[in-house]
């Protein structure tokens, strides 16, 4: 089972176990991970459940589509490394992902 490790605003880490064929949103309010929100419950139309992808993790992960792209335009504080966690899937491969959480309450 994967692990995955959730930062927070304050710089503390959570790391979960994560059952592979959920995604990264559902890991995250399983295991009521601050700060992802998941207001549409995983449709890709809300942005809160935005994160930030260590960077090093971001070539495994498949390539944003043009909804999610969309979607992060309204996020807060964009960046390069930005993903919605509802649009990754977990899989084996992502055992030692690391994730930091956005600022989704604002």
């Amino acid at each position: 089972m994967p692990k995955i490790s959730f930062l927070n605003a304050t710089g503390n880490v959570e790391k979960v176990d994560a059952k592979a064929g959920l995604t990264l949103m559902e890991v995250a309010v399983d295991n009521n991970i601050t700060g992802i929100v998941a207001e549409c419950g995983g449709a890709c139309a809300c942005a809160t459940c935005h994160a930030y992808i260590d960077e090093s993790w971001l070539n495994k992960l498949p390539a944003m589509d043009d909804m999610e792209d969309t979607m992060l335009d309204s996020a807060l504080d964009r960046r390069p490394n930005s993903r919605l966690s509802c649009q990754i899937e977990i899989n084996d491969d992502l055992d030692g992902l690391v994730v930091t959480v956005a600022d989704n309450e604002t």
